[in-house]
């Protein structure tokens, strides 16, 4: 395991581990991880929602946009938690997460595109639906690779990774960080895109 890896794995791990120690108190109510799910993406909708009217107060619309996109993220993580802490996870309830997963970081992004057409940064519009493209497969490539029976989680931006940066994009936008924070989530979405395409072209081979 590199470097990077390893240090991945530390934080995922503690993530997690941290996320059951929190849910148990709610795994024993009748809240399912399916009502976690549905809040989680209506969260990160309305973020994207309060994105759009950023050009009224920029750091109050940005910031707030910030704190609610990452209260929707972290229902995301919790909704893993309880189902597995719960007992009640369900193969609907895994496929739901995955599908709201793409939905939320469509939302804002989708939002983000707009503000940079509104701003007229063109080029950086095209940024974001590369963007778009590149965190959905990386998701997708992960998922064929989980289908033949292979490792599918390598590289460097995963979804937690993507989160991290888009809320740092939002709350340093006011100081014009966000076309960049945009442009540094696309290099890494295609960089995992392609990790994930050589890793299990290895695994095939070593079969």
């Amino acid at each position: 395991m590199g470097k990077a890896e390893a240090i991945k794995h530390g934080y995922t791990t503690g993530a997690r581990t941290l996320a059951a120690r929190s849910i148990g108190g709610l795994a024993r109510t009748r809240v399912t991880p399916n009502a976690l799910t549905a809040c989680g993406v209506a969260l990160c909708a309305a973020a994207s929602i309060v994105v759009l009217f950023e050009n009224r107060n920029e750091i109050l619309f940005y910031w707030v946009a910030a704190a609610v996109f990452v209260a929707g993220s972290i229902l995301d993580i919790l909704d893993g938690a309880l189902a597995r802490a719960g007992g009640k996870s369900t193969p609907f309830g895994a496929f739901l997460d995955s599908t709201t997963d793409r939905v939320s970081e469509g939302f804002m992004l989708a939002a983000i595109a707009y503000v940079f057409a509104y701003e007229n940064k063109d080029v950086f519009v095209v940024v974001a639906v590369a963007a778009v493209a590149g965190s959905f497969l990386v998701s997708y490539t992960r998922a064929r690779a989980e289908a033949l029976g292979l490792k599918g989680d390598v590289g460097i931006g995963s979804r937690a990774e993507r989160v991290v940066v888009i809320t740092a994009g939002l709350v340093l936008a006011p100081w014009g960080v966000l076309p960049w924070a945009i442009v540094l989530l696309t290099v890494t979405a295609w960089i995992t895109v392609c990790q994930r395409i050589l890793s299990v072209r290895r695994q095939l081979n070593a079969r």
